[in-house]
């Protein structure tokens, strides 16, 4: 079993420093990094009726979206919302029943309301399509939001960012990388591949089932060198899971590679896991919490997948079940 290691950080005060002295060693580092205090979120405007039926129902059902909100994630009028609602008749009070049998309920993040409490100025317009909900299964109106990935770094420097904070290699070059969405499948899992414009390709596919979310990230090296020290950040955000989001760190577990997060009355857990973890953390500001992969290094042409898990836990045996998720052989394909 793995064993309970310290916290990454005492507190804020030791994170500030930690950052900073990163940052003069060995460039900065993205938790801490100076940033505008702007927070913003571009609104995608949906192209056909289908999408703005799928919006709609993602954002009023299950996000719980205000007009506002919608108005943030879509660019429509108040206007043009209430006539869709009225069409496709989405209101909150006729959100379809699941059944208790189903598996858990993984949605497309819409954007326009900040997966974060706070450190907003390290996460200016974060882009929706590294982002995902996962619905936990004892309350159908909480959910956590997964970043994968948030980041990711190489021996080229800061090789992707989900949102805007600091430069990475393409801001550097005025390089603007298109806008993509999550391919929906019709078993509730989603994927999504990128390609950036040195070649690099990399892939997240998340899938659901009763007991858990299994996802998987690979990276291609499509350039005509060997790419090294390729570590990825993967955040788990619990802001909108009722009785998970206060700012600390007090309540969440860092083991490698498994990282819990504790709810105020301690009876549920939110775990996850990721293999080849390098780096179990978290931001009390955001609140979030990582288990952080790294990659093995790539040569020219070569991929790699890693594998990683997240599930929801009710009880008081922490221990045994870390046991019980490492016997499902989840990091396997």
């Amino acid at each position: 079993m793995p064993k309970v290691i310290e916290r990454p950080y005492a507190g804020i005060g030791a994170c500030l420093i930690i950052g900073l002295l990163a940052s003069f060693l060995s460039g900065v580092d993205l938790e801490y990094s100076a940033a505008s205090n702007a927070e913003h979120v571009g609104p995608r405007r949906p192209a056909t009726d289908e999408e703005s039926k799928y919006w709609l129902e993602n954002m009023v059902w299950y996000h719980g979206f205000t007009r506002k909100e919608v108005r943030a994630a879509t660019g429509l009028t108040e206007e043009q919302i209430v006539a869709a609602q009225e069409r496709f008749n989405i209101r909150r009070d006729n959100r379809p029943l699941r059944r208790a049998d189903a598996s858990l309920l993984v949605l497309p993040y819409p954007g326009g309301r900040h997966p974060r409490i706070g450190f907003l100025e390290g996460a200016v317009e974060p882009q929706r399509e590294t982002k995902f909900s996962v619905f936990t299964p004892w309350d159908p109106n909480s959910y956590v939001v997964v970043d994968v990935p948030e980041a990711v770094w190489s021996n080229l420097g800061l090789t992707y960012l989900a949102h805007k904070h600091i430069d990475t290699i393409w801001t550097k070059q005025g390089v603007e990388l298109p806008k993509l969405e999550w391919s929906r499948r019709a078993d509730g899992s989603l994927d999504i591949e990128r390609t950036l414009p040195n070649g690099i390709t990399f892939g997240v596919k998340a899938a659901t089932a009763k007991e858990a979310v299994r996802m998987e990230m690979w990276l291609r090296n499509g350039t005509d060198q060997k790419l090294t020290d390729l570590r990825v950040q993967i955040c788990v955000m619990p802001k909108m899971t009722a009785g998970f989001a206060s700012q600390t760190n007090e309540n969440k577990v860092f083991t490698n590679p498994y990282v819990a997060c504790r709810s105020e009355d301690g009876k549920r857990w939110i775990i996850t896991a990721w293999e080849s973890c390098h780096r179990p953390w978290g931001n009390e500001q955001c609140p979030c919490f990582h288990s952080d992969p790294k990659f093995p290094d790539l040569e020219p042409g070569q991929t790699h997948r890693l594998h990683g898990w997240l599930s929801f836990y009710e009880g008081d045996d922490l221990q045994a079940e870390f046991a019980r998720i490492e016997a499902s052989g989840w990091r396997q394909d």
